[in-house]
């Protein structure tokens, strides 16, 4: 018994729901989920939540999960956004059922509407939309009858038929429901079904000229592919009575889906309107809708971010029935745990500082590194330790504090893998930059080589390439797009006010250890002492290009 209780209180509210539902309304074999997609844009970090949840379900209860497109709208859809969610979908390792469109059930759709005007429960408006909003009240007022209402059935028939055939322009009728318009819920008082749309269709082409509004075609379209539970998020739940409705009117013996309501997932630091993404990319403020500060899955990926990552965090961001503005601290956590367990350790310098080794003599060495200390099945690579190599320039100070651990004058740092170094003069130009460091190495201090000198303990581990035997990349150090939070906070404040112009640095001199010079893109390392990084999608054998998933730590948290 005790077990069945912490099993109960660990479902999340939906799939308690859906327990309950197994009691009576539904048997297991009748379930069925969906994500239903607008292809007006591309996936997003919020929409990660709803595919997560449905597919979660169908795993859970072995039950099937249709992606449908909701694409009703062309004016705002293409193929394009169809492909790339499909894509996004199979790179977080999803797999639906069946592939449907709301294009698919047009004819159906159309002759429930004509089912609906026989019934005298819809009816075509031919008012202007200023007298429509009118006319339909307020949420303290109630709506009027509009002179349009009382059409006769042959009337509304015909004129549908004519909207139908493209003899009406656009905007001057539409269809609506007859179902109250002093109704509390504004939704109820006579929705659009239909409105006049002379554009082509990404699937369906020129065959039609008439197209369904959403809540006409959601339930529906749930109810043809006999959906157990239609699963929206917050917004939607005043939309949930019209649901019902319309069903009502073209339910027979087929199962009835019902509706219910989560939490959408916002993230700081960003927004999740896709309008107000495609803003970003219109007005070129990102490299498109795949640029690695953007929110999008594409962009994520392109960044570095693993479809683990993405599933970890949502399951940790977890279900709830109110909005969540989660910390995006929390999806840099879930991308550094994965990565730390799954990437190989790789040196690379991003501000090269030459330091010359006064006292090394002879050819270059070769030193082993480990690739993932923590996978001990990755093994080992060679590096090269040679008299002059490259450190980073921040981690050289000619008069370095002794709480400081960095190399200086005088005194000690450990190079990783390799030797204990002393720093002895700083070479610099006319203008009193500094160019080149020189230093002495004690040569029985080889990290790993067992003698007493090699235990001596110092403070500093440096990293480090060799300047003879190193690529040359591109590195792109990528930070939150925002300044502040919440950049929709303010509805009086444009949000593009408050782009991080520092969101983007790129460093094209950077010196890599030679196991690279092969990389290949999507291929993720650590470079060690500065984060993750990503091989981009244009990276080339002679153009290498790295993107930075995430630093080791989370420094944002230091400057709040």
């Amino acid at each position: 018994m005790e077990n069945v209780e912490e099993e109960k209180k660990s479902l999340n509210f939906i799939e308690q729901i859906i327990e309950e539902d197994l009691k009576g309304d539904y048997s297991k074999e009748q379930l069925k989920f969906r994500f239903p997609p607008e292809p007006n844009g591309y996936l997003h970090i919020g929409h990660a939540k709803a595919f997560c949840l449905n597919f979660g379900l169908g795993d859970r209860y072995n039950a099937p999960v249709n992606l449908r497109f909701d694409d009703t709208n062309p004016s705002k859809e293409e193929q394009e956004y169809v492909d790339a969610i499909k894509y996004d979908l199979k790179w977080m390792g999803l797999e639906w059922a069946e592939e449907c469109y709301s294009s698919d059930y047009f004819q159906q759709l159309h002759d429930w509407a004509i089912l609906l005007i026989e019934k005298g429960k819809a009816y075509v408006d031919s008012q202007s939309s200023e007298d429509m909003a009118t006319q339909k009240g307020t949420p303290t007022k109630p709506g009027v009858n509009g002179p349009y209402r009382d059409r006769s059935v042959e009337e509304n028939l015909d004129l549908f038929n004519k909207m139908k055939q493209g003899e009406f322009k656009e905007g001057e009728h539409i269809l609506r429901a007859k179902i109250d318009m002093a109704h509390t819920n504004m939704l109820m008082r006579d929705p659009i079904m239909y409105r006049v749309m002379h554009k082509s269709h990404h699937r369906t082409g020129n065959d039609w000229c008439i197209y369904p509004m959403y809540d006409w075609t959601h339930g529906e379209s749930d109810y043809i592919e006999k959906i157990s539970h239609s699963l929206c998020s917050l917004e939607f739940k005043p939309h949930r009575e019209l649901y019902d409705w319309f069903l009502d009117q073209i339910h027979d013996e087929n199962i009835r889906p019902k509706q219910r309501e989560f939490s959408r997932l916002n993230l700081t630091y960003t927004v999740m309107s896709k309008r107000k993404l495609m803003q970003l990319v219109d007005d070129n403020i990102v490299n498109g809708w795949d640029d690695p500060r953007m929110p999008t899955l594409s962009g994520l990926r392109r960044r570095g971010y693993t479809p683990a990552s993405i599933h970890k965090f949502i399951d940790t961001a977890g279900v709830s029935k109110r909005d969540q503005m989660i910390d995006v601290a929390l999806l840099e956590s879930c991308i550094r745990t994965d990565l730390n367990k799954t990437t190989n350790r790789i040196m690379a310098v991003l501000d090269p500082l030459k330091l010359v080794i006064t006292n090394y003599e002879g050819d270059a060495e070769t030193v082993m590194a480990d690739n993932n200390p923590e996978d001990e099945n990755a093994g080992q690579r060679e590096m090269i330790f040679s008299k002059e190599i490259y450190i980073e320039r921040g981690d050289f100070l000619e008069e370095c504090p002794k709480k400081v651990f960095k190399l200086g004058i005088g005194k000690e740092v450990r190079l990783k893998h390799g030797y204990i170094i002393n720093g002895v003069e700083a070479i610099k130009d006319a203008e009193g930059n500094i160019t080149e460091v020189r230093c002495t190495y004690d040569e029985k201090s080889k990290s790993g080589s067992g003698s007493e000198e090699s235990k001596r303990k110092v403070k500093g581990t440096l990293h480090w390439v060799s300047a003879s035997h190193n690529v040359t990349a591109t590195v792109n150090a990528y930070d939150r797009l925002f300044t502040v939070e919440n950049p929709d906070g303010d509805k009086e404040v444009d949000f593009k006010e408050f782009i991080n112009n520092d969101s983007l640095t790129v460093m094209d001199n950077c010196k890599i250890e030679l196991a690279l010079k092969d990389a290949q893109p999507t291929e993720r390392y650590q470079f060690q002492r500065l984060g993750y990084f990503c091989v981009d999608n244009d990276s080339t054998a002679d153009n290498l290009i790295f993107n930075r998933t995430a630093t080791l730590k989370d420094f944002w948290a230091k400057k709040k």
